[in-house]
């Protein structure tokens, strides 16, 4: 039983983490700034939901505002730290790029320096897939460069994972990064594809299929997310000996730091995941077919290789499993 600060604890993720880590004994502290990027209303039920639970207590809090998150640090003493708070979407960094670097940058360095000073025993942070960026190589690895972004809000992310490194390498403090690749599932975030889809089907609107349809995901189901992100949190990372400067390995260090990428291992075609939807729902969308968007990527395709070594662990949920499964709480969440 330990105490763990989860920030971006009413977002879609921080929401099922939270929950998981409280059913199996453990004291959350919940940190969200509850902004309105998407529907605040569905940020509200969920955190309705984990207030239910006496071991969960919460702060609406930026984590640009430093003093009030020192505060908490220095009141609350976590053992450990679960980041998630982001600001997310790869093409709203394209108009909003200033919002990235607030959340994404200002606000993780705040958070390392609360790792610094409290005596946190291990932070854990939400990278992305979106830092293989032009990579074509795949499945990506994590022993891969990124050096070569598309799009801001994959740089920000790119970032924090050398600004955890730096972190690591001068103060000893743990740091492990999670590539998420493509989240979906029950509570989802309504920009993501599955969430517009299922909605715009329903009220018979067309939805939008960029490049054609022709793109590949690694659409990855929350439950096997927050199971890798748990095995992930309870496991500190030591530094690897045989790394070496003249030869680099992007996925280890000789400080205490790694990087995992959580993805289901087993790329869909966009126009599969969509028929998968059209038969859950027993209806036909009405496509719009588009060319690729600019910071979008084909393909996404994760090597899970290390977390599989490391935790024992691989996520498998099947696609008509997940998206039935969404389907099923949307249409009851909303009433439809």
């Amino acid at each position: 039983m330990s105490k763990i600060l989860v920030t971006g604890a009413a977002g879609f993720i921080g929401f099922h983490l939270s929950g998981r880590l409280m059913a199996r004994g453990d004291e959350v502290v919940g940190l969200d700034n509850i902004n309105d990027y998407y529907d605040v209303s569905l940020k509200e039920a969920r955190l309705s939901q984990l207030k239910e639970n006496r071991a969960f207590k919460f702060y609406k809090l930026d984590l640009s505002d430093l003093p009030g998150l020192m505060g908490v640090f220095e009141k609350e003493r976590p053992a450990v730290v679960v980041n998630l708070a982001a600001q997310a979407g790869v093409r709203y960094s394209l108009k909003n790029p200033h919002t990235y670097v607030q959340s994404n940058l200002v606000g993780f360095v705040n958070i390392l320096e609360g790792c610094r000073y409290h005596n946190v025993k291990h932070l854990v942070y939400a990278s992305s897939s979106s830092v293989y960026g032009a990579n074509t190589s795949i499945p990506f690895s994590v022993h891969d460069n990124v050096d070569h972004p598309v799009s801001l809000y994959a740089a920000s992310k790119k970032a924090n994972e050398l600004m955890a490194h730096t972190y690591s390498h001068l103060y000893g403090l743990p740091t492990t990064g999670l590539r998420f690749f493509t989240v979906y599932g029950p509570w989802g975030r309504p920009d993501m594809a599955l969430f517009l889809f299922t909605k715009a089907i329903l009220e018979g609107k067309p939805i939008d299929v960029f490049n054609y349809g022709k793109m590949e995901r690694d659409f990855t189901y929350i439950d096997d997310i927050i199971e890798g992100v748990v095995r992930v949190a309870d496991r500190i990372p030591q530094p690897d000996s045989s790394w070496s400067g003249a030869n680099p390995d992007p996925g280890t260090s000789s400080a205490p730091y790694r990087v995992y990428n959580i993805g289901n291992n087993r790329p869909v075609e966009l126009l599969y995941f969509i028929e998968t939807i059209e038969n859950c729902l027993g209806k036909r969308a009405e496509k719009r077919l588009l060319p690729m968007q600019p910071g979008d990527v084909p393909a996404t395709y994760a090597d899970v290789d290390d977390l599989m070594r490391d935790t024992g662990f691989k996520p498998d949920t099947p696609i008509e499993v997940g998206i039935r499964l969404f389907i099923e709480w949307y249409r009851e969440y909303y009433r439809v």
